[in-house]
């Protein structure tokens, strides 16, 4: 365990390395066909870094906000939270997470955060209405080993980078064909050798940030699985928690493709037989619950 979490510390830092240069090229490219000059480079460093420093920091935020989610409470939500304080003992976190809950009738669950000391749960009202005592219990031990084990850092990170990265790929696709690069007699060669270089970050950094992103949580999903049932003994209650989260035939009210790898299964319901494969797709945000079922069942 401790030396995945410290490869996912390590890994952390060069994707976020990497999304700062990714994002420093695309401002730099619009700022040029805005005809900034000297100054577009000074703008897209002290953008990118901004970001950067704005997605580590208020990621957990921004995701919050965007799944409509509210502080749990002990006298509406008692089980979620002693369920939380009993796991904390064999977890070895050295603070709690805070609760959330989403009111949504999909069953469903996500952790989310910079680091363990500043983590939080989150939980939909049809996850706590569905699930029994030790069901609950699996997941939300699931939730404590993305914590444990620093996923949470890095899935919400990439999360709002990827975001950042869509949005920018969209506003430079808009300048290039608004016209912003003004083509003069000396600058015909480097304006089309710029508008490539710009076309391929324009196509290429998006779906480089999803399927980075979409990899990133396939590969967690069995290792927090694996980490849940070390926390409870009890591997049937994941299990059957896996099952009854994939058959939940409602749709997610607040789902959306920035953060749904974040979910502890995949919170969009549009193809019911999905999860029963053994197979996922290169798109798939999470791995086959039929493969992590099976999973579980080979640690018993």
């Amino acid at each position: 365990m401790f030396e995945n979490i410290r490869k996912n510390k390590i890994e952390s830092g060069i994707i976020i390395s990497i999304f700062i240069v990714v994002i420093t090229l695309i401002v730099y490219y619009i700022c040029h066909a805005l005809e900034l000059g000297t100054l577009s480079i000074v703008i897209a460093l002290i953008f990118s870094i901004a970001s950067a420093w704005g997605s580590y920091y208020y990621s957990d935020k921004i995701v919050l906000s965007l799944n409509k989610a509210r502080p749990a409470t002990k006298e509406e939500d008692l089980k979620l939270v002693n369920i939380l304080d009993s796991l904390m003992v064999t977890s070895g976190l050295p603070v709690k997470p805070k609760l959330y809950v989403v009111d949504d009738a999909q069953a469903n669950a996500f952790a989310t955060g910079r680091n363990p000391e500043n983590a939080v749960i989150c939980v939909t009202t049809g996850l706590l209405e569905k699930l029994e005592y030790y069901e609950l219990e699996g997941v939300i031990a699931h939730e404590l080993s993305h914590i444990k084990n620093y996923d949470i850092r890095l899935s919400c990170v990439v999360s709002v980078m990827v975001g950042f990265i869509v949005m920018l790929a969209d506003m430079f696709s808009r300048v290039l064909f608004w016209g912003g690069m003004k083509d003069g007699d000396n600058d015909n060669k480097g304006n089309g050798i710029l508008m490539i270089i710009g076309l391929v970050f324009l196509i290429l950094s998006p779906i480089f940030g999803s399927l980075m992103q979409l990899a990133l949580s396939r590969k967690r999903e069995f290792l927090a699985d694996t980490t849940a049932v070390e926390f409870t003994r009890n591997p049937d209650g994941l299990i059957s928690a896996l099952e009854k989260l994939e058959n939940d035939p409602n749709q997610l009210e607040t789902a959306n493709s920035a953060t749904a790898n974040m979910f502890i299964v995949n919170p969009f319901k549009k193809n019911t037989e999905e999860g029963k494969k053994k197979t996922s797709s290169i798109w798939s945000t999470h791995p086959s619950t039929a493969d992590r079922i099976e999973a579980l069942r080979n640690l018993k």
